[in-house]
């Protein structure tokens, strides 16, 4: 099964500088560089599709713009490229989010991924109105995706549990095709969670071995429900001709961030709930030294940005061999960005697609009826 690449829509804003922000904390100033303008995602949009790409995260929170909203106006500017929504389910109600999937799929010819996000910060819930903790979270996502499922199977749903009511629930219109539900998180619950409903289980950039015991974790509890369920990886990317020009352009990233707002940043990136967050912190430990964690996989975005903070770093060989070392432990789909993401999905689309294409790794969409990239 060759793998798929999707790309990353920085609603939160764009920049030659790493943009910070997000698991509490706000957005550095660089996101202002390039504001998140419709005409400007379209324009990564439409560049990411002609690259090669099969869509595109879109990210969800109070410190970027409503992935909803936002992809459904640049998908009409696209014509195959997948909107991997990310929403949070406790902001709106399953029968709702089930109709909205419905009639995303319908008015886009059937282009809409959806990223379940339980919520790692209680305090950024709460300005939702969601005032339940964590494993009360999680326990609604089963319950939600449980109901949403029936629901796009055609069932006439009611169901009361300990966190979600619905009665006589039905749709008008049933999703075609039934979007793939992608889901993160490394907590146990996140993890039954994910063997319960997933279709993609999507983990941060850690090290190889260290997402090959996730993987393998989830794989058993999958299979104790029955069901199996595919692995993606959520990275950075920084790739060049030369390794020496891209360990260059890292470290003139890491020099454009400032001492006091890395510390303000970690302080608040302590304050989170999110298993996964934690993980990524220490894998950096807030220092500048000794951020390549592995070879050619570098923890500097992680200083400033919260959620994923790691990027592949190096030559457009090095990167491909990364992809491959990934992919050996059970990667089969990468979610990528980089800074700026309008010029980074050029370097990896044309320095490191075609490396994986010649080695059988890849094949860009509709090759195999077109016959051509």
């Amino acid at each position: 099964m060759p793998l798929t690449f999707h790309w990353f829509l920085p609603t939160n804003g764009d920049s030659r500088e790493v943009v910070g922000g997000g698991h509490g904390t706000p957005v550095t100033a660089s996101g202002g560089d390039r504001p998140p303008s419709v005409g400007y995602l379209s324009l990564i949009a439409r560049s990411a599709e002609q690259l090669g790409f099969e869509g595109a995260l879109t990210p969800t929170g109070t410190w970027c713009e409503d992935a909803w909203l936002t992809t459904a106006m640049i998908s009409q500017h696209t014509e195959r490229f997948k909107f991997l929504v990310a929403f949070r389910p406790g902001t709106l109600s399953p029968t709702l989010a089930a109709q909205m999937a419905a009639s995303y799929q319908w008015q886009s010819g059937g282009r809409l991924l959806l990223n379940v996000v339980t919520g790692g910060e209680s305090a950024e819930q709460r300005a939702f109105g969601d005032f339940l903790d964590k494993e009360g979270r999680y326990a609604r996502t089963d319950e939600f995706l449980h109901v949403v499922r029936k629901l796009w199977r055609g069932e006439r749903v009611d169901h009361a549990g300990e966190h979600l009511t619905v009665e006589g629930a039905r749709l008008g219109r049933l999703p075609d095709p039934v979007p793939p539900v992608y889901f993160g998180g490394s907590s146990p619950a996140a993890l039954r969670v994910a063997a319960r409903h997933a279709d993609v289980y999507l983990t941060w950039g850690e090290p190889p071995a260290a997402v090959a015991e996730k993987i393998g974790a989830v794989r058993e509890l999958a299979a104790r429900e029955g069901r199996e369920v595919r692995f993606g990886i959520r990275l950075h990317t920084l790739s060049r001709d030369r390794s020496a020009d891209a360990w260059a352009e890292a470290a003139r990233l890491l020099d454009g961030i400032d001492d006091k707002v890395v510390e303000d940043v970690q302080r608040g990136l302590g304050r989170s709930e999110s298993e996964g967050q934690r993980r990524m912190l220490a894998l950096h430990g807030g220092r500048r030294d000794a951020l390549e964690i592995h070879p050619n996989l570098w923890a500097g975005v992680g200083l400033v940005r919260g959620g994923a903070g790691t990027a592949m770093v190096g030559s457009h060989e090095e990167v491909a061999r990364l992809v491959e070392e990934y992919h050996a432990v059970g990667i089969d789909e990468f979610v990528l960005s980089g800074y700026p993401h309008l010029e980074e999905a050029y370097r990896f689309g044309e320095g490191v697609l075609p490396l994986l294409e010649r080695r059988g790794l890849w094949r860009a969409p509709g090759a195999a009826t077109t016959g051509t990239r």
